[in-house]
């Protein structure tokens, strides 16, 4: 099984006007602008990469060996399932009907793809990642994201813009208790 990201999101979770103002710089000043908005976006990955979901919408593809009877869907929160394509045994990548399989959002954390009543999986090339799913995840706009997960980008890209060296002769400070804002939208795994 891989997962990789197929197309990144193009929106952020939080304005440049909301960062400025939780950064306490003033609007009229522009010079860090493009220095605020990549560390919007850095922050942003972090907590994805903390939570192991998507915060804004994008699309990830997965690739399988084979179809298991239940296909497990990573970086919630899922919204949709694009395409499901296999190689079949002559060789040749196929779009798989949307009428053989039904997709199943059951939470915030999990989602997956089941065969639909009366169906089967085709007949698969056995190779490795032989199947490939693109599907949609993250909240659906700004306005959607949870305040906690909002809240946790606000401080470290307050620590980002900050601490703006690896090292510096500055006291750092930790966001270790900032992380548990994350807890609450944290996807777990054995």
């Amino acid at each position: 099984m891989s997962l990789k990201l197929y197309a990144p999101a193009t929106l952020l979770p939080i304005t440049l006007a909301e960062a400025k103002l939780h950064l306490r710089v003033e609007m009229s000043v522009t010079d860090e602008d493009a220095l605020i908005t990549a560390l919007i976006g850095a922050a942003t990955q972090s907590a994805e990469h903390i939570m192991g979901r998507a915060v804004m919408p994008q699309k990830w593809q997965l690739m399988l060996d084979g179809f298991d009877d239940t296909l497990f869907l990573s970086m919630p929160p899922v919204s949709s399932v694009d395409s499901v394509k296999y190689i079949n045994t002559a060789g040749t990548l196929t779009t798989l009907s949307p009428s053989v399989y039904q997709v199943v959002i059951g939470s915030d954390y999990t989602a997956s793809i089941v065969q639909a009543y009366g169906q089967v999986w085709p007949a698969i090339r056995s190779q490795p990642e032989a199947v490939q799913i693109i599907f949609s995840t993250g909240y659906a706009d700004a306005a959607s994201v949870p305040e906690l997960i909002k809240s946790w980008i606000k401080l470290c890209l307050g620590a980002l813009y900050e601490n703006r060296e690896l090292e510096s002769g500055k006291q750092t400070y930790s966001l270790g208790f900032a992380d548990r804002l994350l807890d609450r939208y944290k996807v777990w795994s054995l």
